[in-house]
């Protein structure tokens, strides 16, 4: 890890690792479940997996002592957290991870989510935009194409760099759109400073796009991380939907689902199109295309 110039206060850092201590299932680190009164480990089982007294740990989370690089590393690994919760408990602490790099793993709450909701259009991506999977619902809207772009299933170079023919928006709709990815690619910029190719896709995007580096250069406030869009199928029909960004934070993954008004002519067309889909619950998708 490499100490940065700025960082968030102890406070922060010592609020974070208790909900990551008391959201800790014992039995994965080794411990047994029963006789507990608390969720997750206590601040003695914390101390002693990671090689301190539990004062300490108790100094950590009422922000009275702040954690070294080394410690950081500790309380990490005694907890077995995952790469997203490490990278936030070391930009808490001040710090960086030199190879710290966008999380891709399609954790089981995503996966859950994909599964419990086939008749929700639904995709689900890293901090960077980047397309992880998509379910059934989305597929049949026939909404993603595969241009030959090397970020070609990336949301945000799909919106400034390689707009979608069958895809459409307010102008309203659109700026709010704009807005959310432009604030989502800045914040994981600041989370994982050494993602060489996060850093090549901004400012491969900001050199393409004068909306984007407008944005870059003066952040438009995000109102509701939600817009409206229209997907015309192949049959010429078309389908008016809501799209809402949802954070899983623990993979530090996102989901969009794409819903409609209740009881609209929109959601009559989509019950049609997602009634006749058919294949997997869940798609994961790569950088060339889904499989």
């Amino acid at each position: 890890m490499t100490r940065q110039g700025f960082g968030a206060t102890r406070q922060e850092f010592g609020a974070a690792l208790r909900r990551v201590r008391e959201g800790t299932d014992p039995t994965t680190v080794g411990l047994p479940a029963g006789g507990r009164r608390v969720p997750g480990l206590r601040r003695e089982e914390l101390g002693e997996l990671a090689g301190m007294s539990a004062d300490y740990v108790r100094r950590l989370e009422q922000g009275r002592s702040h954690p070294s690089a080394g410690v950081v590393n500790a309380v990490a690994r005694a907890l077995r957290v995952g790469r997203a919760d490490y990278e936030r408990l070391s930009a808490l602490a001040g710090y960086a991870a030199a190879d710290g790099q966008v999380p891709t793993d399609l954790g089981p709450g995503a996966t859950r989510l994909l599964e419990r909701f086939p008749d929700t259009p639904m995709i689900v991506t890293d901090a960077a935009m980047n397309v992880v999977a998509v379910n059934s619902g989305f597929l049949a809207l026939e909404h993603w194409d595969l241009p030959g772009e090397r970020w070609e299933w990336n949301v945000a170079w799909r919106i400034f760099c390689h707009p979608f023919t069958a895809f459409q928006q307010s102008d309203a709709d659109a700026t709010a759109h704009e807005a959310i990815q432009a604030a989502q690619l800045r914040a994981a910029l600041l989370r994982y400073p050494g993602d060489a190719s996060l850093a090549a896709l901004v400012d491969e995007m900001r050199t393409r796009s004068r909306r984007l580096d407008t944005l870059w250069r003066a952040p438009r406030p995000v109102g509701a991380y939600e817009s409206s869009a229209t997907f015309t199928q192949s049959d010429g029909d078309s389908v008016t939907l809501v799209g809402n960004l949802i954070a899983i934070p623990g993979d530090d993954l996102a989901a969009v689902m794409l819903t409609a008004a209740p009881g609209s002519r929109d959601a009559t067309r989509l019950a049609e199109v997602v009634g006749a889909a058919d294949g997997p619950a869940v798609v994961r998708v790569g950088q060339t295309g889904p499989g």
